[in-house]
C-alpha cells in the first residue's frame, strides 16, 4: 500500500458506523483508526499521531460538541481539523460554534466524506504555511 494520505481518528460509539468509516476511508488511501472513548481524544489524537478527526455528535453520555470545544481549546492540538458528523438536523451551527471545521450529515455519500476531509486537510495545510 501506498503511503496514506492522512491519518484520520474516527469517534464514534457506534462500531459498526466507525468500522464502515474506517473501511471506506482506507480504501480511499486513509489510515483509519476508531475509538469508541470520546473522552481518551486527546490521547488517541497523539498515540496515533492523527491528521483529522471525524466525530460523532452524538455519543453515549458525551456530547461530541463539548468534544471538539476541549480539542480546539488545546494549544497544542488545536490546529488539526474536526470534521462532526451527526444524524441530527439543525446542529451544524452548534457544531461549528464548538469549533469544527466541517460538518456532514448521516447518513452520507462517501464523495461528500472524502470532499469535506480533503478540504479541511487543505485548510489546514494553508493555515500552516
Amino acid at each position: 500500500m501506498k503511503n496514506a494520505k492522512a491519518n484520520v481518528l474516527i469517534i464514534d460509539d457506534d462500531p459498526g458506523i466507525g468500522e464502515m468509516l474506517k473501511t471506506l476511508l482506507e480504501f480511499s488511501d486513509y489510515k483509519a483508526v476508531v475509538s469508541d472513548k470520546p473522552l481518551q481524544a486527546k490521547k488517541n489524537i497523539q498515540k496515533y499521531n492523527a491528521d483529522i478527526i471525524l466525530l460523532d455528535v452524538r455519543l453515549s453520555g458525551v456530547d461530541g460538541t463539548e468534544i471538539c470545544a476541549e480539542l480546539k481549546d488545546d494549544k497544542e492540538i488545536s490546529d488539526i481539523p474536526i470534521i462532526m458528523m451527526t444524524a441530527l438536523t439543525g446542529v451544524s451551527q452548534t457544531c461549528k460554534n464548538a469549533g469544527a471545521d466541517g460538518f456532514i450529515s448521516k447518513p452520507f455519500e462517501i464523495n461528500d466524506l472524502l470532499r469535506t476531509l480533503e478540504k479541511a486537510l487543505n485548510n489546514k495545510t494553508r493555515k500552516s504555511t
